[in-house]
């Protein structure tokens, strides 16, 4: 009996052990290519498209063995950044060496890629693609301020509002712009290349709009909000309680007190010092002054995905006080005599963050 029972376990091992061998043997062949014929395809990634996607566009595209092996592969070496764009590939390329060309953005030469961060101003958008194409900043400047093209984009999108076209804003496309890679065709007009960054902003929006329409905010002010929460948060771990902070504010009537909002205000970067005068000024974006309370008149950045998912989905608490140190750590008050403690305690220990 112990002879069958040890013959059994054997055979069960062996079994598993040549399974093993199989799928191990299968995974790493149906990574290799396609074929050996040279025959050249032409293969687009739409900008925000997710890997899943890519991958099972390549399966129909008869461009890998398969999808879910190279899902596996994609998880196992942490691959990321695949870029936007319309690529030449070929049968006779592996699954690392295009996604290899993906990661580098090896796109066809008709074509011109831009990548632009968030956190940043309407001018830096400017500037990024001034520095690709032959369009110079200003004139990147007055299309996105022409009234007849605000209008356009007002009809043809739910989220952009008349908001957009008031007199105090200084850029009514401030915060409409989402931050991603991109790759457009090198005649591209500035209307093109600008309304592609607003639909993108359109499909972040999407899946939130039931949750957007519901609110008592209007999407302007949740661009604005989350233009305020990119900048302030230290990092996105805490950006859905600053969010938190900041509408416990407005609900109670206060004014934000946002540094950020101040520089904007005044044009100038985190670099510089501002006066005492910035900080009290009746300027429709400055929040540290007392002029007004809530929100400014716009947005003073683009935000990306996580700070505009903090906004709609805020973490709220019993806090109207936030600071952050230096090392990018933020402590939350309920009462200004605790966060004036924080304040004192941070500058004490060489903690007290400066933006200048």
């Amino acid at each position: 009996m112990k002879k069958i029972v040890k013959r059994i376990i054997i055979g069960v091992l062996i079994f598993f052990i040549c399974t093993i061998a199989a799928l191990v043997i299968y995974y790493k062949s149906s990574l290799n290519p396609v074929g050996k014929e040279h025959q050249n395809i032409t293969f687009t990634i739409e900008t925000g498209e997710s890997t899943k996607k890519i991958l099972t566009n390549l399966k129909e595209k008869k461009l890998i063995k398969n999808d879910l092996t190279a899902s596996i592969y994609v998880k196992l070496n942490k691959v990321t950044n695949l870029q936007a764009g319309t690529y030449t590939l070929n049968d006779d390329l592996s699954l690392k060496e295009i996604l290899t060309k993906f990661q580098k953005g090896d796109v066809l030469k008709d074509e011109i890629t831009m990548t632009f961060v968030e956190g940043k101003r309407l001018t830096y958008f400017a500037e990024v693609i001034a520095n690709n194409t032959d369009y110079t900043k200003e004139e990147v400047l007055k299309v996105a301020s022409d009234k007849t093209f605000l209008e356009s984009l007002i009809n043809k999108y739910w989220f952009i509002t008349n908001d957009i076209l008031n007199n105090k804003i200084y850029y009514p496309l401030e915060g409409y712009l989402f931050p991603d890679t991109y790759s457009f065709k090198k005649d591209a007009s500035i209307e093109d290349i600008l309304t592609t960054l607003i639909a993108s902003l359109g499909k972040k929006l999407e899946p939130y709009k039931t949750e957007i329409v519901a609110s008592k905010f209007s999407v302007h002010e949740i661009l604005t909000l989350a233009s305020i929460v990119e900048l302030e948060g230290a990092s996105s771990n805490d950006r859905a309680g600053v969010a938190g902070v900041f509408y416990n504010r407005i609900n109670a009537g206060w004014t934000l007190g946002s540094d950020v909002t101040t520089y904007y205000a005044e044009q100038k970067g985190f670099d510089e010092e501002l006066t005492m005068n910035a900080y009290n000024s009746c300027n429709a974006y400055n929040t540290r002054g007392t002029c007004f309370t809530g929100l400014p008149v716009g947005p003073i950045c683009s935000s990306g995905l996580e700070s505009l998912k903090a906004t709609i989905e805020p973490e709220m608490g019993n806090y109207y006080y936030f600071v952050a140190d230096k090392n990018k750590k933020t402590y939350f008050m309920s009462t200004s005599a605790e966060f004036q403690q924080k304040i004192n305690e941070l500058k004490r220990d060489n903690l007290w963050y400066t933006y200048w």
